[in-house]
């Protein structure tokens, strides 16, 4: 599992980590760290520029730090100081092994291999000062490794307010931080580097799964299993405006990870159905339902007659509308447009605060709640939140929803708890849609595809 902690929580544990160990050595692990990334990043040290921007922070001597041990390797460094007070002894270590420093901007060789943004610590409120967008600016274009997180950005909620680092490679220390996965700063990240600290800290504001995760997870039958003690699904979607959304519903259920499908809809949609996939049954008892996609006007009807069965229902699109009270083990499918009518604000307050509308969502309506997006999240009443770091752009397509919501319904239905389910398919929905990209466009019929292979992967240890 990849977790990551709030910057209240790191703090109590380099604390206790630094009353044990001499001073100054949790900052000498963290630049070792810093300093090897950038090498590799770099393919070696002898012959390249490397520039440091850096603030008054931690983050500041790090590089600092990281910047002598670069130079000792034969790099040339450069440090831009954006503070009046920096971390003496860094400074002082980066000079004795050749590198340089300045407070001008101008005095700066206009090139460089790779910035390492020291800018702004953990503890830094979003946005930068004018100099230090001058100075980015300046050197635009030039790979950007980040101390710890990407400076500019909000910590421990994912925001942006202002200008911010853009960063290549970010480098943290001691556990990931909620920024790095939550958007839109999880953007800003680029790709990820975690160098230990031996931090002992306590539950996670945020995590990820990962394959040995969703491998522990994922239902398998047992030998005396059948078709319904493995569970059934049922799938109430579709309308005479959008057949197709009953066929992608249908098709994410449909994906062998329980012992039946049933669909309830329009006689000749589930005729459609039926022949598309011929093992999908009619109307009968259920385990779990699907509710909404492609519903139209009949959305409210389909929520209300599968509510009525007492079962886990997943609602998703038009049946999003007709929420009007607790959905209690449930699971909400909107993305951030149906979210923010859903709570009444505008879709842009959604996108920018992900995090908190997810978990005020999971609040309101008292279940699990899976906002879909770039990295999307998976939030519980209690405030536990998942996020989906699989995927691929090309997987915002039409009806890819559908088959997401189709595949958390199987897995309640499978016996899954709500959390477990809504955040395993969205791993394994992003998953099956980067294999079925191949690096191009694809469509969500084909991502259904992926799912019964990628779980065979997974399960037998070669995902």
């Amino acid at each position: 599992m990849l977790r990551a902690h709030t910057v209240e929580d790191v703090r109590r544990a380099e604390a206790a980590v630094m009353a044990r160990l001499p001073e100054g050595a949790l900052m000498q692990q963290a630049a070792a760290g810093l300093a090897a990334a950038v090498l590799d990043l770099l393919g070696g040290g002898y012959g390249r520029h490397v520039l440091l921007l850096v603030g008054p922070g931690d983050n500041g001597g790090d590089a600092l730090w990281a910047g002598a041990r670069l130079a000792a390797r034969g790099a040339r460094v450069e440090a831009l100081l954006l503070a009046d007070h920096v971390h003496e002894a860094g400074l002082a270590a980066l000079r004795a092994a050749g590198g340089t420093a300045t407070r001008a901007l101008a005095d700066l060789d206009p090139a460089a291999d790779v910035v390492v943004d020291g800018i702004v610590g953990i503890g830094g409120r979003p946005g930068l000062r004018p100099d230090a967008v001058a100075a980015l600016e300046a050197y635009a274009g030039v790979p950007v490794v980040a101390v710890d997180v990407p400076s500019g950005v909000d910590v421990d909620t994912g925001g942006l307010d202002g200008p911010h680092v853009r960063a290549d490679l970010t480098v943290t220390f001691g556990t990931h931080k909620v920024a790095h996965l939550v958007d839109p700063a999880a953007a800003a990240s680029g790709a990820l580097h975690l160098v230990d600290l031996g931090l002992d800290l306590g539950e996670p504001a945020v995590e990820a799964l990962q394959p040995a995760d969703v491998r522990a997870l994922l239902p398998r039958p047992g030998d005396a299993d059948h078709k319904y003690t493995r569970g059934v699904v049922g799938v109430r979607a579709g309308s005479g405006t959008y057949p197709g959304a009953a066929l992608l519903a249908v098709a994410g259920a449909n994906t062998g990870l329980v012992g039946m499908v049933r669909y309830v809809g329009p006689a000749d949609i589930a005729d459609t159905v039926r022949s598309a996939h011929p093992e999908v049954v009619g109307e009968g008892r259920v385990q779990a339902w699907v509710v909404g996609p492609g519903g139209g006007d009949d959305a409210d009807r389909m929520l209300a007659e599968a509510r009525a069965d007492g079962v886990p229902v997943v609602v998703d699109a038009d049946a999003l509308r007709h929420v009007d009270g607790p959905v209690r083990g449930g699971v909400l499918t909107p993305h951030a447009g149906e979210l923010a009518a859903m709570l009444g604000v505008d879709r842009e307050e959604v996108e920018a605060a992900p995090l908190e509308h997810a978990r005020a969502a999971a609040r309101r309506w008292d279940c699990v709640v899976l906002l879909k997006g770039h990295h999307t999240l998976v939030a519980t009443p209690d405030g536990r939140v998942r996020v989906t770091t699989t995927g691929v752009p090309w997987l915002a397509t039409a009806g890819a929803g559908d088959v997401l919501s189709g595949l958390v319904g199987a897995l309640l239905a499978a016996g899954l708890e709500p959390y477990d389910a809504a955040s395993v398919g969205s791993w394994l929905h992003g998953a099956a849609a980067t294999r079925a990209a191949g690096g191009g466009p694809l469509t969500a019929s084909r991502v259904a595809v992926q799912i019964p292979r990628l779980v065979r992967e997974i399960l037998t240890g070669l995902g």
